[in-house]
């Protein structure tokens, strides 16, 4: 783990479950493996918070857990999944595939799963139909029934999965209490009926709680948990981002057909997979949706066309292939990408740079490590005189670099929205706890406006300047965690492929 994974992770733990677990989370992060007491003494924090610390990552699969380097009859010991908590940064993300996906329902199924890390489908379901029936008009219910379709169809498409059962050990006596959960598995619940809406003051009457503990009793899936699958969401991202490129610089029919080919092989293809299995134009053919009405010589002119493109969307088997400096630099990287290894004359002359500019340019790229200079002498003396020097770009290392940019970009925006947060807390919260407060009490619009009046002009447009920069930050993070995606992505399958 690098400084900025390492940093980013424990402001993503501080952010989401606080400073006690962000502690022990950084602390494991740092020192590997660690039973519970070792991790209670190095931390100087109580053994009891420890323990919930660690039941809270375990149950988000940040932490796992094994026996230790005494075996079965040693202590348990804890190491965190740097991964899944990167992977926090792609919440937002994750819940609006969803609602695109599958509507209201499947966003708040899987909001409900990524909040709690996971859930049994009961619960689950219960919960999302309260929350459901409570956004209604009132004397409207939501039927079990459709929140059962959405929740199968994310497990059907893969979008949830079920949690590995917990290994048991001899060592298993230093688990905390909430990491024993039965392991048996046992077939889907059939969760039936609608849910019952909540009474005006929040609880439930009497009736309605011995229904729903009866309701609990009948659907017998305790101890099956389900979790999201994040693989196959990225894998929907990836092939989004594939369809994405390949509209914008061909066409739609274009983008259609890879589209197909990606959806043909989503359940063939591993997930970190370079190239996806070799399909047939035959294959390709029949699974076109009928509205585009291509003919087959057409088809294979747009095979040809994506086979002859220089980015090399598609391939054929057997065939192997391999903003921050300004738009000339960018255009001189294009180049040594597509061209490999070039002399900086070559580089002038292909770019149409001037040759001062273009010196500049290859320096500057140099320094930062994205483009390598590559020697190779004519004799053995190695005298300048007689060695070419050409210009190269080494992909993988380069795609780490930049990763590592992106993680530290990730982090100072968490660390500035938490300034801006901050500096502004008071008062936000003093003027947005007085509104809630009134229109929890059903005020009327009279006594609201009265106190939006007590807001100075100064105030509000503070107010409005944070909600601005908030949102400002929020997007940006949205924005720069695509990259750090396509750059992973890139990493992983370029070393699965190796």
């Amino acid at each position: 783990m690098t400084a900025q994974e390492v940093r980013l992770c424990g402001l993503l733990l501080q952010e989401h479950f606080g400073d006690v677990v962000e502690k022990v989370g950084t602390h494991l992060i740092r020192c590997g493996v660690l039973t519970l007491r070792a991790l209670a003494h190095e931390t100087k924090l109580p053994l009891d918070l420890v323990k919930k610390s660690v039941c809270v990552l375990v149950q988000h699969g940040m932490c796992g857990f094994g026996p230790g380097r005494r075996g079965p009859a040693g202590p348990v010991e804890y190491h965190v999944n740097c991964e899944h908590i990167l992977h926090m940064l792609r919440y937002p993300r994750y819940i609006y595939t969803a609602k695109s996906l599958y509507g209201d329902t499947g966003e708040l199924i899987v909001e409900e799963i990524l909040q709690r890390g996971q859930m049994t489908m009961s619960n689950t379901i219960r919960t999302v139909a309260d929350r459901l029936t409570h956004n209604m008009p009132e004397g409207q219910t939501m039927d079990y029934s459709e929140v059962v379709t959405a929740f199968s169809r994310l497990v059907e498409t893969h979008f949830l999965q079920r949690c590995p059962p917990s290994e048991s050990s001899s060592g298993s006596g230093d688990l905390p209490q909430a990491m024993k959960q039965p392991s048996d598995p046992e077939s889907h619940p059939d969760c039936k009926g609608k849910r019952r809406r909540l009474s005006d003051d929040g609880e439930m009457d009497q009736r309605a709680a011995k229904k729903a503990k009866k309701d609990n009793n009948e659907c017998a899936d305790e101890g099956i948990y389900w979790q999201v699958n994040f693989e196959r969401f990225h894998l929907h991202f990836r092939d989004q981002a594939i369809v994405g490129a390949v509209s914008c610089k061909l066409d739609q029919t274009s983008s259609e057909i890879v589209r197909t080919m990606l959806r043909m092989s989503e359940v063939t293809t591993p997930a970190t997979a370079a190239c996806t299995q070799a399909l047939s134009a035959n294959e390709i053919f029949r699974a076109l949706p009928s509205t585009y009405n291509i003919e087959r010589p057409i088809l294979d002119q747009y095979l040809a066309l994506l086979v002859d493109d220089p980015m090399e969307f598609v391939g054929k088997a057997g065939d192997s292939g391999g903003g921050m400096f300004g738009s000339r630099s960018a255009r001189i990287f294009r180049l040594l990408l597509r061209k490999r290894h070039l002399e900086q004359k070559q580089v002038e002359d292909f770019a149409m740079v001037p040759a001062k500019e273009a010196k500049e340019m290859l320096y500057t790229l140099l320094s930062e490590n994205l483009v390598q200079l590559q020697e190779i002498p004519k004799t053995p003396d190695h005298a300048p005189s007689r060695t070419f020097y050409l210009y190269t770009v080494n992909q993988l290392p380069t795609a780490r670099l930049l990763l590592q940019h992106c993680y530290k970009t990730v982090g100072n925006l968490i660390e500035r929205r938490q300034f801006e947060t901050k500096e502004n807390k008071q008062k936000s919260q003093r003027i947005e706890a007085i509104l809630a407060s009134l229109q929890a009490t059903e005020a009327d619009a009279t006594q609201l406006a009265e106190v939006e009046e007590m807001i100075t002009a100064p105030e509000r447009q503070q107010l409005e300047s944070l909600r601005h920069h908030i949102n400002k930050l929020d997007s940006s993070e949205n924005q720069v965690d695509e990259s750090i995606f396509l750059l992973e992505s890139y990493v992983n399958s370029t070393q699965t492929s190796r």
